[in-house]
């Protein structure tokens, strides 16, 4: 049962929205369904909502059928339980994959006699024992697919047997073109036979030779229970309020994020991202992919365990999730919710007047979920801190893409040797999360912060003195910023409606992180399909309908709808409703430590109170320590 407008959808609403679908004279029998989200409620009456009174309910299906097209969108009112309209995809839009399209693909290319015999080229006969990988196709589009048809490329991996890490033996040198639409294969590609690898890395626990000595226990208890409150998917904790839900794209979403009843975001979430590969290796020089959106980050969205995902005294959100048959698939402790200690949150020792050291401890609230794209794995963690502090940490861990190592092909400057037998690309992951403000309720401004030295001069004779310069942004084209540690660069929003006590505008900074934004030209596919990832920082006016940073359907498209396109007229963000879009990430030089599973790397931001509060928010926190222990002794 759903009690307000922004509750995840339900399993019955879910079969409800399908069943109406199915009896709709214009629906198809052999849809593939891609997902479902809920149609979220307009901001105004979102802020407006009492509890206990009646709302709409919507949701969208997307799905591809029989028409050779990308797909359609059904837009369906639960409450009137009837479809309100059956469009199809504009222009060559095209709807994410299913899981169903991904088989098909495996399906197909094993049946296939060319790509049979280019593996027989390798002594490779038992097709049982072959994983086939399906990666988009879009980008760099094979010659064999028409334009305006969904594809499908395929590479392959040797199994020694149903539970091998079949990664460490890439059958190297065989890429399969998969035409969805037509439901063939269109070309096998053969650059030249390298032999199969022979080594395994299996790296489950049965397959380990020995383990460590078992590190000593650490046990995390709340004797008298967690310091936050969850009902239905609204989490209430030491002032701050919000809303958590899974989408089946963007994954872990917040909602109304607030802190003492002041709003601070109305919704944050990843819009977008992208895996561009920097290698000639055929295997992998096509590849730049939008793991999230042409997927669906939170389709696939793990299952999390208690003492191995999350640790300490939990609370799960669940999510239920259209799958392509129009079932519905249960994603239990889909979200994770605990608080953690994180060391000290001020403290100061006094030496003039004889005041007491005093310190206090700081703790913050974890929100967090893990989804699996093919090899790679990525945790999406949103921390909230007492002082104020919102943090974004993406967690990357999995296993890296693979080669077999051909001392004629690979370029030790762009492939990196992992093994003896295999080398990984270069490659970059970059993240564009979409920050819908509503800062204390109001108008917002966007400004850039930066530090510069001041010259040598009489008022400067010594060439120490700073200042710090701020620049009022007010149109789209200069919100396009990008990093500068050199000069402490970071972006503020501001609520000029709201004074504080040094009369001053509220506001909050993004912090960025050591982040890169592309690496490849402007002008390469990825730089025109993935354009967000060009810049670290973006602003445009709010609208509903512009919620991802690389268009709205990216499944073999050039860039239509993305942030270059978005941003293109120029809009004025001087003084309104601001979505600000931050792009981070990672450059990724492969090392051997990367294999056979990857050690977590971690990249991300924060969004810090910048004269939102009129001193130390923490200053009231109550002593926990005992103030004569030192070290070990005893009190």
């Amino acid at each position: 049962m759903t009690t307000h407008p922004l509750d995840s959808l339900t399993a019955d609403e879910i079969n409800k929205a399908v069943d109406l679908y199915r009896a709709h004279d214009e629906s198809d029998e052999n849809t593939l369904f891609i997902n479902v989200t809920l149609v979220e409620p307009s901001k105004e009456s979102v802020r407006s909502y009492k509890e206990g009174e009646e709302f709409d309910r919507s949701v969208k299906i997307i799905g591809v059928d029989s028409n050779p097209d990308g797909g359609f969108v059904a837009s369906i009112d639960l409450k009137k339980e009837q479809v309100t309209a059956l469009e199809r995809l504009p222009n060559e839009a095209q709807a994410a994959y299913s899981f169903a399209e991904v088989g098909l693909a495996t399906v197909l290319t094993k049946q296939n006699k060319e790509y049979q015999d280019a593996l027989k080229k390798r002594d490779v006969t038992n097709l049982d024992l072959v994983q086939i990988d399906p990666w988009p196709a879009g980008g760099v589009v094979h010659e064999s697919i028409k334009p305006g048809h969904r594809a499908m490329r395929t590479i392959s991996f040797l199994k020694e047997n149903e539970t091998d890490n079949a990664y460490a033996k890439p059958i190297q040198g065989v890429i399969s073109h998969v035409d969805l639409t037509l439901k063939e294969v269109t070309c096998v590609e053969d650059f030249g036979v390298v032999p199969v690898p022979k080594a395994h890395a299996r790296y489950d626990a049965e397959s380990q030779s020995e383990f460590r000595e078992q590190p000593k226990p650490i046990e995390i208890t709340q004797p008298e229970g967690t310091g936050f409150e969850v009902e239905g998917n609204q989490i209430s904790w030491e002032g701050w309020q919000l809303r958590a839900s899974i989408h089946p794209v963007e994954g872990p979403v917040l909602h109304q994020v607030s802190l003492n009843e002041r709003p601070i975001l109305h919704r944050a979430s990843l819009s977008d991202m992208v895996v561009p590969y920097g290698s000639a290796d055929p295997m992998h020089s096509w590849k730049a992919v939008h793991d999230g959106t042409e997927y669906g980050f939170g389709n696939l969205t793990n299952s999390l365990t208690l003492g191995c995902d999350c640790v300490g005294e939990i609370h799960y959100l669940d999510a239920n999730i259209l799958t392509f048959d129009g079932s519905v698939n249960f994603i239990e402790n889909a979200i994770c919710i605990h608080e953690e200690d994180f060391g000290i949150q001020w403290k100061h020792v006094d030496f003039n007047n004889f005041i007491p050291t005093e310190v206090r401890r700081s703790r913050r609230l974890v929100v967090s979920s893990i989804s699996t794209i093919g090899n790679y794995d990525y945790g999406m963690f949103w921390y909230l801190y007492l002082d104020g502090t919102i943090q974004v940490e993406m967690k990357l861990t999995g296993i890296v893409g693979i080669s077999a190592f051909d001392e004629k092909l690979h370029n030790p400057e762009q492939d990196l040797k992992i093994t003896e037998e295999l080398v990984s690309p270069l490659h970059q992951h970059l993240f564009c999360v979409r920050l819908d403000w509503d800062l204390d309720g109001g108008i917002n401004q966007l400004h850039e912060s930066e530090v510069v030295a001041l010259p040598v001069s009489e008022d400067n004779p010594n060439g120490m003195q700073l200042k710090n310069v701020t620049t009022h942004l007010k149109k789209e084209k200069e919100a396009k910023r990008d990093i500068s540690p050199s000069s402490s660069r970071v972006w503020k929003v501001t609520n000029p409606e709201k004074i504080n006590s040094v009369g001053l505008p509220v506001g909050y900074k993004l912090l960025p992180g050591n982040t890169p934004s592309l690496l490849a030209h402007p002008d390469s596919p990825p730089g025109i399909r993935a354009s967000f990832a060009k810049h670290n920082l973006w602003a445009t006016p709010f609208n509903e309908d512009e919620q991802y940073a690389g268009g709205a359907h990216p499944v073999m498209h050039s860039g239509q709808g993305g942030l270059e396109d978005l941003t293109s007229k120029d809009r004025d963000i001087s003084n309104g409703d601001l979505v600000m879009w931050h792009t981070f990430g990672l450059t990724h030089v492969p090392r051997p430590e990367d294999w056979p599973v990857m050690p977590v790397e971690y990249c991300g931001f924060h969004l810090i109170p910048v004269g939102f509060f009129d001193k130390n928010p923490t200053i009231n926190l109550p002593p926990t320590c005992k103030g004569n222990s030192k070290s070990n002794k005893e009190n």
